[in-house]
């Protein structure tokens, strides 16, 4: 029994590594898609997995189209945005037909009638169906001045020759509200934009600084922030929106509002860098470039946040929502941006009253784009936090 124990004993162990040279061309080989993906950047591997998120996809897409048209707000909005038409005030939102009496006309409008009621002395309307007043595309209407700087008077879409179009109806002064919003698309979303670029690099800063030093610095750092975030974010938005003077211009109070909503929203994203940089100053390559004698300057630029800025992008897309918020709120109750400025919340700031909201529900309009935008930029930021671990 242990002469064939002690024989299979001294044979050798079977070999399963191939001693062959590596044959890059062979069974070895990686094939094109493995070498596409492990050659691939992270900012690729990260475009990659955003794609598969479907609902991300549409909300980025939505956005686009939203951002795109605040540079032709001119050229979509049918009528100018101060033209007045006091003949319709408070006119309701006009119908868009194709058919007039059986027969196929395209887009077009009726004549709107006005008539007093004498009982509520409330404005009617009524379709006077003897002509159909066909819409005209890629056309010429209002003049206006493109950007502030080139006198034009091209639309997409007009009335018909001697005819009306509201589609959202008109407000107290006879101004189509439709064409108000378009143009006010232009300063809410620039202001969320404006405002979590400033806010952006506060974080960055202050976060960094705070992280890469620790002790002392830190400590200071954190308690400013606690500070900040200890006083109710809306009433704090209102005391420093009431602190603006009024003698200001409409740009100077565009870029106040803007700063205010800045500097109290930087706190987030301070604290995630500071997070992550504790983690990573404590790294080899770090360690490294200090030995080399860079900078903290440059090692956290150049080799600390690149680590960590798909995440970061991801956060500030989620911040921006709050900026839109912030001053479509304070518009709303009056100390944000004020008439001639024209965005959402100075919109909403007529539907204040509940028996103008009654009669006239299409003012609320403003508030659709306020919830598309809001919705469109959590899932696109949803999206974007999970792409920003492709790994995953």
């Amino acid at each position: 029994m242990n002469a064939p124990q002690g024989h299979a004993a001294a044979q050798p162990l079977p070999h399963y590594v191939s001693d062959a040279p590596f044959d890059p061309s062979g069974s070895d080989a990686l094939t094109p898609e493995q070498e596409r993906f492990y050659l691939a950047s992270q900012w690729k591997l990260m475009l990659w997995k955003l794609r598969r998120h479907r609902v991300a996809v549409v909300a980025g897409v939505v956005l686009a189209l939203m951002y795109a048209s605040t540079l032709v707000s001119e050229v979509l909005a049918p009528y100018h945005l101060h033209s007045r038409h006091t003949d319709f005030i408070y006119a309701p939102p006009q119908e868009v037909h194709w058919m007039h009496e059986g027969r196929f006309v395209g887009p077009f409008t009726y004549d709107l009638v006005r008539t007093l009621n004498m009982e509520t002395l409330k404005r009617e309307y009524a379709e006077d169906r003897t002509r159909p007043r066909p819409l005209r595309f890629l056309c010429s209407g209002d003049p206006y001045r493109f950007w502030g700087v080139v006198d034009a008077s091209f639309h997409l879409v007009c009335p018909g020759e001697g005819g009306t179009l509201f589609l959202a109806g008109t407000d107290r002064l006879g101004r189509d509200v439709l064409s108000r919003v378009i143009y006010g698309t232009r300063i809410s979303l620039t202001i969320g934009l404006l405002g979590i670029a400033l806010s952006f690099g506060l974080g960055l800063v202050f976060g960094g600084i705070a992280g890469y030093y620790g002790g002392w610095v830190d400590n200071v750092i954190q308690r400013v922030i606690e500070v900040i975030r200890s006083f109710p974010e809306l009433p704090l938005w209102m005391a420093l929106s009431a602190v603006l003077p009024v003698t200001w211009s409409p740009l100077l109070v565009y870029f106040g509002i803007t700063m205010i909503l800045a500097t109290l929203d930087w706190t987030n994203l301070a604290r995630a860098v500071r997070s992550k940089l504790l983690a990573l100053r404590e790294e080899d390559y770090t360690t490294a470039a200090r030995l080399m004698g860079a900078r903290p300057r440059r090692i956290i630029a150049r080799h600390l946040l690149p680590g960590f800025m798909s995440h970061l992008i991801a956060a500030a897309t989620l911040s921006i929502p709050g900026m839109i918020l912030g001053e479509t709120a304070l518009s709303f109750l009056g100390i944000g941006l004020r008439p001639p400025i024209t965005s959402w919340g100075v919109l909403l700031n007529e539907a204040q009253n509940i028996n103008v909201v009654a009669l006239y529900p299409w003012l609320m309009l403003p508030v659709a784009p306020v919830i598309v935008v809001i919705l469109a930029f959590n899932f696109f930021g949803d999206g974007l936090r999970d792409a920003a671990d492709p790994y995953r």
